[in-house]
């Protein structure tokens, strides 16, 4: 690449260090644009697989398929990956395509903010030092931002007390009495690994959840080998996977009436590890499976019906000095406090101030519910690209797939804004609103909207997280970036 069209090349910086950050910067430099840096809050990559180490974290997507299509590994220890090997992959794949030095550490994002007079966003970090770029593309994920359980005297717990995403590692639970707060996609890991070791583990229940068995198992050495020698063979099986995975949104999407088939093997799971019909009664949900996150575990009901697990319904009102308060008044003493509660996963880019045109913010523009054109572009915020955006989430295949299909978008993008140097490209309203009513039609006859409150839903009741069909429909919708759909704006020009 010549030095006069590496000049011309846009100035890109990438918030967050996670499966989106890292594929976008690779495909980035990939495709030549090397004027790139990616900020990140914490001191090493990784995203939520860094942040969650807590005991059992592993993937419920299969290993083959929760990777990079562009960069397959063959030696998956097991079916579904456990966390250290995904945050191993994720280092791995740092070091080859040599993104070390494009990566700031420690340098968290306070706000951001489009300058209309240069068509360049300014970027503040958490400690007053500004950076400017012609581009700012977002991967924060959606699952970045521990929800703490909103409960009356949480501060006043005199114990030691903890959320499952910032695992307290130099705590011992050995023998301890321990409260655990939500029965999540994250305690149905935790749980069955602490339960051997604590004295009594006080389980508060707020939902019961569809929980299936999970057809994990090792990989055989000549398995490993096969993938290695034979790359056809590991593209068949990630294929294989995949189809086997989309087949489910049919399910979730247009014939809920299929779920039925898993619930009643939820059900079997149940009562043959459940002895306990007190536990038994309240661990089946009395909602529409899937209206909630499906969970995959093989230890998850052995871990309750053990004698010292004390399955708890009974809401809780208050957290005093020693233990948990339950609303009928009972008092439950533990030596520590796990919160199982999840993520803010329908507050994107929270808590990041971002201000695009005119001083208009992002959370003025989303008053009425997170939107974005493809979940990737938002009217009034040019040249800002978002990865894993509003309802591009999904329930029954690998989310790597939907980046890769962002990376593509994105690409094409900045090969658009190439054509009109100096300008900056800003999605139409009319046709972010088209595709968001489209989005939000294709929602209404999925079972997540069955009645049930769950984190795909936002404070409006309102589901902006999920993609409502198959993940090759939404390749399709990005395959290309449709300059008719943009307007290109010149620096100082008005709004339109």
């Amino acid at each position: 690449m010549t030095q006069r069209s590496e000049r011309a090349r846009p100035s890109i910086l990438i918030i967050g260090t996670g499966f989106g950050g890292l594929g976008m910067a690779i495909k980035l430099k990939l495709a030549g644009y090397t004027n790139l840096t990616l900020l990140e809050k914490a001191d090493r990559v990784g995203g939520t697989w860094r942040d969650n180490t807590y005991p059992g974290a592993a993937c419920d997507v299969q290993s083959h398929l929760y990777s990079y299509s562009f960069e397959p590994r063959h030696d998956w220890s097991r079916k579904f990956g456990l966390q250290r090997e995904i945050l191993g992959y994720m280092e791995h794949c740092v070091a080859k395509y040599q993104l070390a030095d494009h990566i700031r550490f420690n340098s968290e994002v306070q706000e951001a903010a489009f300058d209309d007079s240069t068509n360049h966003w300014t970027v503040t970090l958490t400690t007053g030092e500004q950076l400017t770029a012609n581009v700012m593309i977002t991967a924060t994920g959606q699952l970045n931002q521990p929800a703490w359980p909103k409960l009356d005297g949480l501060d006043r717990f005199q114990g030691t007390m903890f959320h499952s995403a910032r695992w307290d590692h130099n705590y011992d639970l050995t023998g301890k009495q321990v409260a655990v707060i939500g029965t999540g996609a994250s305690a149905i890991q935790f749980v069955p690994e602490i339960a051997p070791k604590v004295k009594q583990l006080d389980l508060f229940q707020r939902s019961a959840a569809w929980v299936l068995p999970k057809p994990d198992r090792p990989f055989k050495p000549w398995e490993q080998v096969l993938f290695q020698k034979i790359p056809l063979w590991d593209r068949i099986y990630r294929y294989l996977i995949y189809w086997k995975n989309e087949s489910r949104a049919l399910a979730f999407t247009r014939f809920s009436g299929l779920l039925e088939f898993y619930a009643n093997q939820a059900k079997r799971e149940a009562r043959k590890q459940v002895t306990d019909p007190a536990k038994l009664n309240h661990i089946i949900p009395d909602y529409k499976i899937g209206c909630k996150r499906i969970l995959i575990s093989n230890d998850w009901y052995p871990a309750i019906n053990r004698p010292n697990v004390n399955l708890i319904t009974d809401p809780i009102d208050h957290i005093d000095e020693t233990g948990v308060v339950t609303r009928a008044g009972h008092h439950h003493p533990v030596d520590a406090i796990i919160c199982g509660t999840g993520f803010q996963a329908s507050e994107f880019l929270s808590p990041i101030r971002i201000t695009g045109r005119s001083g208009k913010t992002l959370n003025e523009a989303w008053k009425s519910g997170a939107a974005a054109f493809k979940g990737i572009t938002v009217s009034g915020f040019p040249n800002l690209f978002m990865l894993y955006g509003p309802n591009t989430n999904l329930a029954h295949n690998s989310i790597l797939y939907m980046l890769e299909s962002q990376f593509r978008y994105v690409l094409g993008c900045l090969d658009a804004l190439g054509k009109y140097p100096g300008s900056a490209m800003d999605v139409r309203q009319d046709r972010q609103d088209r595709f968001t009513h489209v989005v939000q039609h294709g929602l209404e006859d999925t079972v997540w909207n069955a009645g049930c409150t769950s984190w795909y839903l936002d404070a409006n009741g309102r589901n902006t997280v999920n993609w409502p069909g198959f993940t090759f429909t939404y390749r399709f919708a990005t395959r290309r970036a449709d300059t008719a759909d943009y307007q290109f704006i010149y620096p100082s020009q008005p709004s339109q």
